[in-house]
């Protein structure tokens, strides 16, 4: 699951802390082994036009066939970099978003108050999880599956009413 509970710290056994992060189904190095293989795939046709002069008309548009793919992918990774983390202490809940490109939100509020509200339908995705209880409401693990905001709600549920007393 891309969210894992943190283990207490020592000093602090009444904080609980939940880091959220988007699903990556090309890590780092299938990135490499993917742009490699397709090097590879887009060089293989042009064995047959070696030493012609179509060799080098070929070549700047299979050169930026490849670049856009790789373009494309960093793009992906860099619009990705989402951490969400969201620390309970008995007087403060606090969810911090670290966004793309350097972008950072931050909700707090009284844990007595926060409530979880799953929203089935009528959300941005289906399954909409939202904290309410703050200044406003707030969104929380947006970029997760349907399945994960569900079980997540659960969880959050449990850890808030232990929070709660």
């Amino acid at each position: 699951m891309p969210y894992q509970w943190l283990p207490p710290d020592l000093t602090d056994s009444d904080t609980r802390h939940l880091r959220l992060w988007p699903y990556r189904s090309l890590p780092r190095q299938g990135f490499v082994w993917f742009i490699g293989g397709t090097s590879a795939l887009i060089t293989l046709p042009l064995l047959a036009v070696l030493g012609s002069p179509v060799l080098w008309g070929l070549l700047p548009f299979l050169v930026l066939a490849v670049a856009g793919v790789w373009w494309a992918l960093q793009r992906s990774y860099r619009d990705a970099e989402i951490v969400e983390d969201l620390t309970l202490t008995p007087g403060l809940v606090t969810l911090t978003r670290q966004g793309p490109r350097k972008a950072h939100a931050e909700w707090q509020a009284n844990p007595h108050w926060v409530r979880v509200e799953m929203h089935k339908v009528g959300g941005p995705v289906p399954q909409y999880l939202t904290l309410h209880g703050g200044p406003r409401p707030v969104e929380i693990g947006s970029f997760l599956s349907e399945d994960e905001r569900v079980s997540l709600s659960a969880e959050l549920r449990a850890a808030l009413a232990l929070h709660k007393g």
